[in-house]
């Protein structure tokens, strides 16, 4: 997708396609002109026919290159290095979990086995090590997409998920008569019971690790800890690692359920390859440098690794920002969107339901709220997120082309979008302003995403009814988010065929894009910038709000010609890694401020696609994508994807393994060349 005035044109799947064909077709002698000509039904399906081979071969290099990153054991072949201390400035884990799980393993610097499980809810190790051979020694690991895996001495051991609950841990080796393991540093509560060849550890919070062994293994407990010995040798042992948190499923059951891919250890490897190699050989483009094929399996990598089970008050599956950080537990609104708008391109089932993990907390009066959790008492509904819900539907529609998910939202989509016109304009003026439910002004920037953005420095409350308050300025962003909002609803109304009813709103979706652009442009600097209620002041301080307009795609073309100025300022927004969330002159630019000078990666998103949309031709964009992929440091290496990034150097900041970073350098990659 290049930006969202082509939503309702195509989607990354079909775009892709025209990728495919265009290469193979300029590789088998077409061109440009030859495709322009006025050809018969017959002559055109010729060249399809002519082009067949060369789609296959590119179909050929794309599985190879897709190959490429899921061969295991290599420590070259490695994604992530999950044994070295992550680079963020907050206490955080590196982890590797999948398949929706609230467990996750981990590695030391010298590794002699796995590290864990860790317990992804209440923020725990478990063990040091649950299964742990007696006198293994140091080896080298490796984390391809999927799998953790790690060579000592002989013996190879690989891990992976084959469900939410379970991971199949295999020691692949020599292991002689009387080869015994047992666990490391479990939790001083833990109680230690076998019953056949399970051994059910329980916790003082209730939590349960079950492990299943094969039926040679003799199991011995102690009360706290267990020991399995192998009778006889063996070349292989697997055995399931079980996590349980509740009573919704019991230990029998699982130990049931874990049998069958400790029976059938092949089988579930399998499985778990080929489910890795969908999820890459659709996004992954042969015609793109490996390092940057490499990015991309990344962000895969750390959105799916970021995948939690429905549990507690989350009632469907989502996406948590990242599991390395302590409070990261939940779903934020407009973070689910932005992962679900990534998603869509290769695990559209799962951004259905991460979208729905939000709406299902949608209030009466539309509201969604800012976060949603496990425990529901700690929900947040003091304020909402910028509305791109429309948006990641979509992208879902483009994918899938999902009527019946396009009829399932629709509804509660124009519930959400009328709600900023009830509670959000203080002055019913049709332009809208972020605030809060209770008056505070750190819920109405949280309400904006952009925590503690210059552009608030001045701003207060004001109030617009019970439990509705608005800050003083109107703001730029929020009203081109809007636009595309409505945009959308008109068009699934469309796809439905049912008139879109909106209460209260006349405009049309064109109507107010004039609106909002002639609201906050600047024709005096060149630049779009919130707007102070009453006096209509604008608030001149150029950042990154202003490039969402762009991005929706709402400015004129003489007004872009001068906006473009300023986007190719190597003092202000082309720097060293480009666009950041302020002009990088500005006094109050603060390499480490979060939202007052550090890259934030959908901004500099939507400054790429604006590129993309507006210029003639994608080099340009291009070439800052490229420069994103290459200068972020450890993004083409073994680093993590992080929060945010310092503009001048790429130094990452802030929180590891982030699923609203990898969401957007999916979508880069996904869109370079277009």
């Amino acid at each position: 997708m290049v930006s969202p005035l082509k939503t309702s044109m195509m989607g990354n799947r079909s775009l892709y396609l025209i990728r495919i064909i265009f290469i193979a077709l300029s590789l088998s002698g077409w061109t440009a002109s030859a495709l322009a000509v006025n050809a018969s039904a017959t002559a055109k399906a010729e060249t399809l026919a002519d082009a067949r081979p060369q789609a296959e071969t590119l179909a050929d290099a794309r599985s190879k290159a897709v190959a490429a990153l899921l061969t295991p054991w290599q420590p070259d072949n490695s994604i992530i290095d999950l044994a070295q201390p992550l680079q963020g400035r907050r206490r955080q884990v590196a982890l590797f979990s999948d398949m929706g799980s609230w467990m996750g393993f981990g590695l030391t610097t010298e590794a002699t086995t796995f590290r864990g499980p860790y317990d992804i809810c209440q923020r725990r190790w478990l063990a040091e090590a649950v299964v742990a051979p007696k006198e293994a020694g140091v080896g080298e690991v490796c984390y391809t997409p999927g799998v953790l895996t790690l060579t000592a001495e002989g013996l190879r051991q690989r891990i992976f998920f084959t469900d939410a609950h379970t991971a199949l841990l295999t020691l692949d080796g020599a292991l002689s008569d009387g080869w015994q393991c047992s666990a490391e540093g479990l939790d001083p509560g833990a109680e230690a019971r076998a019953d056949g060849n399970t051994v059910a550890i329980r916790f003082k919070g209730g939590e349960r690790l079950l492990l299943t062994f094969p039926k040679q293994m003799t199991l011995t407990t102690n009360g706290h800890n267990y020991t399995a010995t192998l009778h006889g040798s063996a070349a292989r042992l697997d055995v399931a690692i079980s996590f349980l948190w509740d009573k919704t499923v019991t230990d029998a059951t699982q130990t049931v359920v874990a049998s069958w891919p400790l029976a059938h250890a092949d089988a579930a490897w399998k499985a778990n390859r080929d489910r890795w190699t969908g999820y890459l050989s659709k996004v992954i483009r042969p015609d793109m440098k490996p390092a940057h094929n490499r990015v991309a399996a990344k962000a895969i990598v750390t959105l799916i690794g970021n995948w939690r089970q429905q549990r507690g008050g989350l009632l469907h599956d989502g996406l948590i920002p990242s599991l390395s950080v302590n409070y990261f537990v939940g779903c934020w609104a407009w973070d689910c969107w932005r992962f679900s708008a990534a998603l869509a391109s290769f695990a559209p089932e799962l951004a259905k339901d991460n979208m729905r993990v939000m709406f299902d907390w949608q209030q009466a009066d539309g509201m969604i709220p800012d976060c949603v959790y496990p425990n529901p008492q700690e929900n947040n509904y003091r304020n909402s997120k910028p509305p791109l819900a429309a948006w990641a539907v979509d992208k879902i529609w483009e994918s899938t082309h999902d009527t019946a998910f396009v009829r399932e939202m629709l509804p509660k989509l124009v519930a959400y979008h009328r709600w900023w016109y009830q509670k959000r304009d203080h002055d019913h003026n049709g332009l809208c302003e972020f605030g809060a439910t209770d008056g505070t002004l750190e819920a109405a920037a949280w309400e904006s995403g952009m925590d503690n953005a210059i552009r608030f420095d001045s701003a207060r409350m004001v109030r617009n009814g019970d439990n509705a308050w608005s800050l003083d300025q109107e703001s730029v962003d929020l009203n081109a988010y809007l636009v595309l909002d409505r945009r959308l609803l008109e068009k699934f109304s469309a796809i439905l065929g049912q008139p879109l009813k909106m209460e209260g709103i006349s405009l049309s979706a064109s109507e107010l894009a004039e609106v909002v652009n002639d609201a906050f442009f600047d024709a005096e600097t060149k630049w779009y910038f919130d707007r102070k209620l009453g006096t209509h002041r604008f608030v001149r301080e150029m950042g990154c709000e202003g490039y969402v307009p762009l991005w929706v795609g709402i400015a004129t073309r003489p007004a872009f010609s001068g906006i473009l100025h300023w986007l190719r300022d190597t003092r202000k927004l082309s720097t060293y890694i480009p666009f950041p969330t302020i002009a990088a002159d500005n006094p109050k630019y603060d390499p480490n401020g979060y939202w007052r000078g550090p890259i934030w990666l959908d901004e500099t998103y939507y400054a790429i696609e604006a590129l993309r949309h507006y210029l003639p031709k994608p080099d340009e964009a291009d070439k800052y994508t490229c420069q994103v992929f290459d200068r972020l440091q450890g993004l083409t290496g073994l680093g993590a994807i992080y929060e945010n990034y310092d503009t001048k150097t790429g130094a990452p900041l802030q929180s590891a393994n982030f699923s609203w970073s990898a969401a957007h350098l999916l979508m880069l990659y996904n869109d370079y060349g277009l």
